[in-house]
């Protein structure tokens, strides 16, 4: 009974738990040489990156295909849009598998989702009858039923179903209130029932559904963004692009961050998060107070300590030993004779040693750190640029050179360039962090690929940013400007290749417009293993 298009959604459901699971091309163990871009392997990469691995879904976008799977369910199975869209939201909106799961045994999934094929109990044809909630009696006119026949008053429907709406997304399972009964309750007793607010919440929890159950679609990360992007499996890269710019990784949803593997990333995240960097320079930088424990740091040169109130112990910064058993017979305030007898003695040698062993960490820590937050503010700082150029200095540029705009989209070109090459770098810096020490050749030639990149990166930012801003700032035209041209695109070229991680518009069954995001790479690319 399975259509080809439920065929397809099977297959690319298949596709993704072999990403999810770590059957694709990137290894989960990290284990990733850098290439370069000009090597035959590196060629079906690239052609790969020219593939539009996603499509961005706006808000009617989503309710049209919600729309057509729930017509779609109610034609095939012959029963209300209400009862399908209580079953397609039970197999996370998969027609496939509801059909699948309804032609091998109806009852049984009638019974699991709460559709009753008849009432449980004959609504009574009384004029009053009794709320089971309130148990008040009632006209027979404003009490309601779901399909399982329990009638209760409008009064207790509304404010159980207000209650579970505003309990968040879990109303969109809600049962009869009846503990004995399993009956869903359907679209139609919220029409009946919610007041206007508690409608558009629901509703809004019901289209939000569509995406979060569904693993081939997901919501843009970026604050505020109200737009879902579908993923296109096979598309060879797993950063994708939103409409409003955000460039994200589609298996961990944290910023696009390619060529660096997502358990990289989650490390070097929780690094910078976590506390054990501040533990790390607590142990390089301080000393224990020996009576009370708390840590302490030397801020002037005295050896002479003392620790804060109510402690007050005062005592010797080298060897921890009581002040009072200190003096000139011990080296005076500058030196301790008592702690380099004991560190020839060996008595200090393992707090030495753990001591030096967490500066080193921390020096390394800060090291990449400091590189990494760098080419985020730089990129940062690019954006800025790229986007004041867009909207200010083009057309100021074109007026000066007499150019059309048309011909200065070089000039884009190679801001998009510096924005991506920014974020490439910076997260080989992570990479190198967690780059094994005892893997030296593997080391050295990321090292020399990373100079190469960065090298070549800065020349390009120097030119867009400074020497541009000769022409910016000049009377009239320029008769170098051509030349500038020139050097500013082949710098570009030369940085990486362009590709697109953006996405298409509407793409279900062809209908919609196509647009990418462009954005570039540079030369420094990882494949696995």
């Amino acid at each position: 009974m399975e259509s080809e298009d439920d065929m397809q959604d099977a297959n690319d459901v298949e596709s993704l738990e072999d990403f999810y699971s770590g059957d694709t091309a990137i290894d989960s163990d990290g284990d990733y040489d850098f290439v370069d871009q000009d090597s035959e392997d590196s060629d079906e990469f690239n052609s790969r990156r020219h593939m539009q691995n996603c499509s961005i879904l706006e808000e009617a976008d989503i309710r049209l295909w919600q729309e057509d799977d729930i017509t779609r369910v109610s034609t095939v199975l012959s029963i209300s849009r209400v009862e399908a869209s209580i079953l397609l939201r039970h197999y996370n909106w998969r027609v496939s598998k509801v059909l699948d799961e309804w032609f091998a045994d109806e009852e049984k999934v009638r019974r699991a989702v709460g559709l009753l094929a008849k009432p449980g109990v004959e609504f009574p044809n009384a004029r009053e009858m009794t709320c089971g909630i309130c148990f008040e009696t009632f006209p027979r006119e404003v009490m309601s039923a779901a399909s399982c026949g329990h009638p209760f008053c409008c009064l207790c429907w509304s404010g159980y179903i207000g209650a579970a709406i505003n309990d968040g997304p879990g109303c969109l399972t809600l049962r009869c209130p009846d503990p004995s009964c399993n009956a869903a309750v359907g679209l139609d007793m919220i029409n009946m029932a919610a007041s206007e607010e508690d409608k558009k919440k629901y509703d809004r929890y019901f289209r939000r559904s569509y995406i979060e159950d569904n693993r081939k679609a997901k919501w843009c990360p970026a604050p505020g963004c109200e737009h879902a992007v579908e993923f296109v499996v096979g598309s060879g890269t797993y950063d994708v692009t939103c409409h409003c710019s955000y460039g994200f990784c589609w298996n961990c949803t944290e910023e696009a961050h390619r060529p660096v593997d997502c358990s990289t990333v989650s490390k070097w995240i929780m690094k910078n998060s976590a506390e054990s960097e501040n533990m790390n320079w607590i142990l390089a930088n301080s000393k224990p107070c020996p009576r009370c424990k708390r840590p302490i740091e030397k801020n002037q040169g005295c050896m002479h300590i003392t620790c804060t109130p109510p402690c007050k112990f005062e005592f010797c910064w080298l060897c921890l030993g009581s002040w009072s058993e200190h003096g000139e017979r011990t080296g005076g305030f500058y030196a301790c004779n008592r702690y380099e007898t004991g560190k020839q003695e060996g008595v200090y040698d393992e707090a030495e040693r753990r001591r030096e062993m967490a500066k080193n960490s921390l020096e390394r820590y800060t090291h990449y750190y400091e590189r990494w937050a760098t080419n985020q503010s730089s990129r940062q700082k690019a954006l800025g640029d790229l986007q004041l150029m867009q909207n200010v200095h083009l057309e100021k540029l074109s007026d000066i050179q007499c150019q059309p705009e048309s011909q200065l989209k070089f000039i884009i070109e190679a801001w998009l360039q510096i924005v991506e090459c920014r974020r490439v770098l910076k997260w080989t810096y992570a990479y190198g962090y967690y780059l094994p020490e005892h893997e030296h050749a593997k080391r050295q030639f990321f090292e020399y690929l990373q100079g190469e990149a960065e090298a070549g990166l800065e020349r390009l930012h120097q030119c867009a940013e400074k020497e541009l801003q000769v022409y910016l700032n000049a009377e009239g035209p320029s008769k170098d400007f051509n030349e500038f041209r020139t050097k500013l695109a082949g710098l570009t070229r030369s940085t990486g290749p362009k590709s697109t991680g953006g996405g298409s518009s509407k793409s279900r069954n062809g209908r919609g417009k196509s647009s990418s995001s462009k954005s570039s790479g540079p030369r420094l690319v990882i494949r696995s293993g």
